[in-house]
């Protein structure tokens, strides 16, 4: 007869790994540290530390967990039949929300011109943030891009203080009783999808510059804001209106909420589908230039999907070699077998490059340099969102069968990795954006090859003459080849900056790997000095 105790034996849990949490995400990230001290931000390292300790603990991963297990519920009605339009979060969506906000992480790119870092800084601030949850970053985005829209406009530049404030208001009332605000975007229409010139919804005007809006949106984000940007149809073209949650008279405008999307991730944040009732919106710009202020907006809005992107891979780098470090298999850790620390060094290659481009575009808004803001964030947007989406897979592979189970950090990063490639235009899109940019600006492109070669060994040098054959060679072969241009240059800059600013371990591997004798598009699958392993997964994650 077996006793009691015999029994629990067939219970004993041994060799399983938690997921991470629990340690401070900018402390043991060098490439991130040395990057805001190389950028002039190394003033904001104290309070980004401070956040990155706040991110890592152990709570903060469970609210993580908690708002995107209990999602948005949207309310149509109340009990007695009045129409309300409001979706109710988990307590936990609200905490993260305030979370960020109280960083001055919304506004800090546009505020204190003078001071150098400060866009360094904010993408460093999103991009701890969105290693531990990304949903909450989507109202950050969108009210980030129209604080330089709103700033221009008299009577919408009197929201500013709400907009910058760091204190998370989510009562829903009229704006002049908040303390701060957040704005949504309302551009996709069922018929059009990216071409917005196709929009049908109307705005007919009322005098001045208020106009009433009829017609539909099929992804309207967050529509809990307290104001969506939105574009419609004018007489003179598609123009670009701010629609308040609440009219100026005090009354609930006539925005509907006709269903809340089932995403496959990114399911704490709220998108909807929508219907403009005669709602009541205010012009933003002149008539008939609505485009062009999507196009300004959507360059904010890119830089942040290359920082959320970013913030994936490396919080799925870290889970991996925390699991890997700790799991054994075959008399060894994980970490130990040489085929493993292939695909694990490999990893750590790839979430480098990510984060020294993505610091190096931040810059480049700061300078109001073209080069980087209008030709490389809409390809490495294209590249750097696609790369997440095979990264969290083979992640998730590392963990085997547990990375499978829907129940921790792993499967979100999984789910929410595609968002970013979709969300503010889809790969294709980009290509094409970086080709109509390449061709108002040839010479913003062409300089910064230029500057690569200027320090560059052959094997750079003779890939960037190679890029620019192809792009000042047969325009007609140009869009059937964007993609693949735009993984050449988005590699090429990640190798330069590598070279410039990593150590020559990290420099040399992606290099090898990437432009001199690219490997299969399988991670691990590259040839590397066993004598590399080690000092790249020690900086990747010190042990």
């Amino acid at each position: 007869m077996s006793s009691s105790n015999d029994e629990g034996r067939t219970h004993e849990v041994t060799n399983q790994v938690d997921e991470l949490s629990g340690y401070s995400l900018l402390a043991t990230d060098p490439a991130l540290q040395q990057g805001l001290e190389r950028q002039g931000a190394a003033w904001a390292l104290p309070q980004l530390q401070a956040y990155g300790e706040q991110l890592g603990r152990a709570e903060t991963y469970a609210l993580a967990e908690q708002a995107n297990r209990h999602t948005p519920e949207l309310r149509t009605h109340d009990a007695r039949g009045r129409r309300i339009d409001r979706v109710d979060f988990h307590p936990a969506w609200d905490q993260l929300l305030a979370l960020y906000r109280g960083q001055g992480l919304v506004s800090r790119s546009f505020e204190e011109a003078e001071r150098a870092g400060r866009w360094s800084a904010f993408a460093a601030g999103f991009y701890l943030h969105g290693q531990v949850e990304a949903g909450t970053l989507c109202p950050a985005t969108m009210t980030q891009a129209a604080i330089p829209v709103l700033a221009r406009d008299p009577q919408l530049a009197a929201l500013l203080p709400q907009l910058r404030s760091t204190l998370h208001d989510p009562r829903d009332l009229p704006m002049a009783q908040k303390h701060s605000l957040w704005i949504g975007m309302g551009m996709t229409e069922k018929q059009g999808g990216s071409d917005v010139r196709a929009n049908t919804t109307r705005a007919t005007p009322l005098g001045g510059r208020e106009y009433s809006l009829r017609g539909h949106k099929w992804f309207f984000s967050v529509p809990m804001s307290d104001a969506h940007l939105v574009t419609a149809q004018t007489e003179a073209g598609v123009s670009c209106f701010f629609v308040p949650r609440w009219r100026p008279d005090g009354t609930k405008n006539t925005v509907q909420i006709q269903r809340l999307k089932d995403k496959i991730g990114n399911r704490s944040n709220s998108s909807s589908e929508v219907e403009f009732l005669d709602a009541h919106g205010l012009l933003v710009g002149e008539e008939g230039r609505g485009i062009p202020t999507i196009i300004e907006m959507a360059g904010y809005t890119r830089l942040n999907c290359v920082i959320g992107s970013a913030a994936i891979l490396r919080q799925a780098l870290v889970q991996a070699l925390h699991y890997t470090r700790h799991r054994r298999a075959f008399g060894r850790r994980l970490a130990e077998q040489p085929l493993m620390q292939s695909v694990l060094a490999d990893m750590a290659l790839e979430s480098e490059a990510a984060t020294v481009l993505m610091l190096r575009l931040a810059q480049g808004f700061e300078n109001g340099e073209r080069g980087w803001q209008r030709i490389l964030t809409p390809a490495a947007k294209f590249w750097v969102c696609k790369r997440a989406i095979e990264f969290t897979g083979e992640a998730i592979e590392v963990f085997g069968g547990n990375g499978y189970v829907d129940n921790g950090v792993m499967v979100r990063l999984y789910r929410e990795a595609p968002v970013n490639s979709i969300w503010e235009g889809s790969g294709n899109v980009m290509c094409l954006d970086v080709l109509r940019a390449f061709a108002r600006e040839p010479e913003a492109l062409l300089a910064l090859l230029d500057d690569w070669r200027s320090d560059a060994e052959p094997v750079l040098r003779a890939e960037a003459d190679v890029l620019q054959t192809l792009l000042t060679g047969d325009p007609a072969l140009l869009e059937p080849q964007a993609r693949l241009l735009c993984q050449r240059l988005v590699l090429l800059a990640q190798a330069v900056l590598l070279r410039r600013h990593s150590p020559a371990v990290v420099a040399d591997a992606f290099i090898a790997s990437r432009i001199a004798a690219p490997s299969g598009r399988v991670y691990g699958a590259l040839q590397l000095d066993p004598a590399a392993i080690a000092p790249l997964l020690q900086r990747a994650f010190p042990g």
